[in-house]
């Protein structure tokens, strides 16, 4: 498992590098969630098989509302610290508790809940990107 989950890592990485230029939310993207939902979105990321539920396809999340973007609820999503129990379980990572853990170490509690914030905010606006 371990051996796929580094494979499949490095793949999107190759991918990814040939990119001439990315925005924060893209990178974000591409480290965090690629390996699950695809690299473009579509929920068939290498990882995607092993899970007991697939990943969404984030390309439609517009379309499944109407035609607007849902952004506050892809953020709240996103960084599931504020999700409630009774709204059932979940096999994504709580990304704003991880990103926090690694943001304080460098930026301090609080600059850590600022950068932890901003880079949510850089991930909902790319999978905003990748609506069609």
């Amino acid at each position: 498992m371990k051996l796929s989950i580094a494979v499949a890592l490095a793949t999107l990485a190759c991918q990814a590098s040939t990119a001439q230029e990315m925005s924060y939310g893209e990178a974000e993207y591409l480290n965090s969630c690629a390996v699950c939902h695809g690299l473009y979105g579509k929920g068939d990321g290498p990882l995607g098989d092993v899970l007991l539920k697939r990943p969404a396809d984030l390309t439609r999340l517009s379309e499944r509302n109407g035609g607007a973007f849902p952004y506050s609820r892809v953020f709240a999503t996103i960084d599931g610290r504020y999700s409630l129990p009774s709204h059932g379980d979940r096999e994504m990572p709580v990304w704003g508790r991880q990103f926090l853990e690694e943001d304080a170490k460098v930026y301090g509690p609080s600059g850590g809940e600022i950068v932890t914030t901003e880079r949510i905010h850089n991930l909902a606006g790319y999978i905003e990107t990748l609506q069609h």
